[in-house]
């Protein structure tokens, strides 16, 4: 038996760059946001679909099995704040839901078991904190 495809994931070409550099400074921990990247589809934030969960969205979670709601601003790990609802993107459920959109389910490994989850609303916020370096100066 194959195991299913998974669903395509978009990021824009500013949030797949700093997350590169991000997985850069852990040298070669393993990591999955690595395969994230990797499967991603890469284009411009202009294009990207309203929707997609990108660093600095807030993403209202709700899990399938309890109808429980979290809601997440998905931020870089110097910015983390579990009391602030600020989510590094380096935490398993960060990454998990990093590229999917509005309306997605997924399915969530957790110590507790299997959780599947849909991502009810997305909301771009302000910027997530200092940007790559400009080469235009």
């Amino acid at each position: 038996m194959s195991t299913p495809a998974l669903k395509p994931i978009y990021l824009s070409t500013e949030d797949h760059a700093r997350l590169r550099q991000l997985l850069s400074t852990l040298g070669g921990t393993p990591h999955p946001l690595r395969g994230e990247l990797d499967r991603a589809i890469v284009i411009e934030a202009v294009a990207l679909p309203a929707g997609i969960v990108t660093l600095g969205s807030r993403v209202e979670l709700k899990d399938l099995s309890d109808g429980s709601i979290d809601v997440y601003t998905l931020v870089m790990p110097e910015r983390a704040d579990l009391e602030q609802g600020r989510l590094s993107i380096l935490a398993p459920i960060g990454t998990a839901i990093l590229g999917y959109a509005q309306g997605d389910e997924f399915a969530w490994k957790t110590p507790g078991g299997q959780r599947k989850l849909l991502i009810v609303s997305v909301t771009r916020e302000a910027d997530d904190g200092p940007k790559l370096p400009s080469v235009l100066g």
